[in-house]
């Protein structure tokens, strides 16, 4: 492993993968990623895999557009497959609150040139045949919305980043992180340290424990979150070959679903979220799951084998309870710490596979040019003053989950 760098990323998640693969891209070749285990460790690697573009803030949404557009890209560069299907996805509304909701959200995303339009029900019905039209008055459609696999994911911005000269190391934990007079860093490893003259905290669920090794304090809280995935269901396993479903959110039942092979998988939020191990991430958590408690979600399945009858009789064919990283706001937080020098974070991205690749060009360019592309106010994590405490940190993440 080498002594010097000029950027070391710490985390190799799918958003510092990502960083990796833009720094690397637009020109510095002198960057490292450590990995304390394997990539995709913590959250990416049981992450559900959908992607869309439709968010409450235009900016969020262009940056997820662009995440969108960059799968080929790093899919062809990096030569590993990510198992994307382009579906489509509608959002579904089950009353005029909800479908004024998308009336607003369509406004703002044809405004920045997407292309999201109404559809009648009876073309929800044609495109996605599970689905009870009696439940919904309206229907957003966006035909760039899909799924994909997670680690395939990872692992093709890694080896994108690689073929562009940037390098990664597996099973690399991070011990210290100090800073010399001059604002330089020394990471320090148990294979060797490397002076750097910037540091990017990507550490997804050991963001908080890396930022406390240079007395950064981030206010982010590892959630919770269940999905689950059913046995075969009869009307997907008689699709016509090549057919899949459309990706689906009810925004009242509060749900997200989409295809799985032959069966469905079906995600909720929880009424009441479930800050998880608030004391620390445990250094030896990695490809681990949490025991799944079906009863925090129960009335949220009750309306989803409501809606999508096909659901209440298909067996469960597994249940993945895992944890995530959530920023106060729900949205990233990113860019330079304040008075703190030549450190930067990629935290609190908890739409990963949605938001990395933005984030990713975003933080590369605001380190080389000197600012972003795009308006990133919403995402700074200067948004965040010194009230913004770890404790106050949890409450918020809990209102906004």
């Amino acid at each position: 492993m080498k002594d010097q760098a000029r950027v070391v990323v710490i985390g190799g998640g799918v958003v510092g993968c990502s960083i990796l693969f833009h720094l690397a891209k637009m020109g510095w070749k002198d960057v490292v990623l450590l990995e304390r285990d394997e990539l995709t460790s913590g959250s990416s690697w049981h992450a559900a895999g959908s992607f869309h573009t439709l968010s409450s803030d235009p900016n969020v949404s262009k940056l997820q557009d662009y995440t969108i557009s960059l799968y080929k890209e790093i899919e062809e560069t990096s030569g590993h497959s990510i198992s994307m299907h382009k579906t489509g996805g509608f959002y579904l509304a089950s009353n005029q609150s909800w479908h004024d909701y998308l009336k607003r959200e369509r406004s703002k995303a044809r405004s920045i040139g997407l292309d999201q339009e109404f559809v009648s029900i009876e073309e929800v019905i044609e495109k996605h045949p599970l689905v009870d039209p009696k439940h919904y008055v309206a229907a957003l459609w966006d035909p760039t919305d899909g799924d994909l696999d997670p680690s395939g994911v990872v692992y093709a911005y890694a080896k994108s980043a690689r073929v562009h000269g940037a390098e990664f190391f597996t099973h690399t934990p991070v011990i210290e992180t100090n800073q010399r007079p001059d604002g330089s860093w020394d990471v320090v490893t148990k294979k060797g340290n490397i002076h750097a003259e910037y540091i990017v905290n990507a550490g997804g669920l050991w963001a908080r424990e890396v930022g406390r090794m240079a007395n950064v304090h981030l206010p982010v809280v590892p959630m919770e979150h269940h999905y689950l995935i059913t046995e075969e269901i009869e009307q997907i396993a008689n699709l016509p070959e090549g057919r899949r479903l459309p990706h689906c959110i009810d925004f009242e039942a509060n749900i997200y679903l989409r295809q799985e092979n032959t069966g469905m998988l079906l995600g909720t939020y929880e009424p009441r979220s479930t800050p998880w191990s608030l004391d620390g991430t445990p250094q030896n958590f990695g490809h681990d799951l949490l025991d799944p408690k079906l009863d925090r979600i129960a009335d949220r399945l009750e309306l989803a084998f409501e809606r999508i009858p096909a659901l209440g009789t298909a067996g469960i064919k597994d249940t993945i309870n895992g944890p995530f990283v959530f920023s106060p706001d729900g949205n990233p937080m990113i860019g330079p710490v304040p008075g703190v020098k030549n450190y930067w974070v990629a935290v609190g991205v908890m739409a990963g596979f949605c938001q990395a690749g933005g984030v990713g060009r975003s933080l590369s360019e605001w380190m080389i040019e000197g600012e972003p592309s795009v308006d990133v106010w919403a995402m700074d994590i200067a948004r965040f003053g010194s009230f913004a405490t770890p404790q106050w940190g949890v409450i918020k993440s809990s209102e906004n989950y």
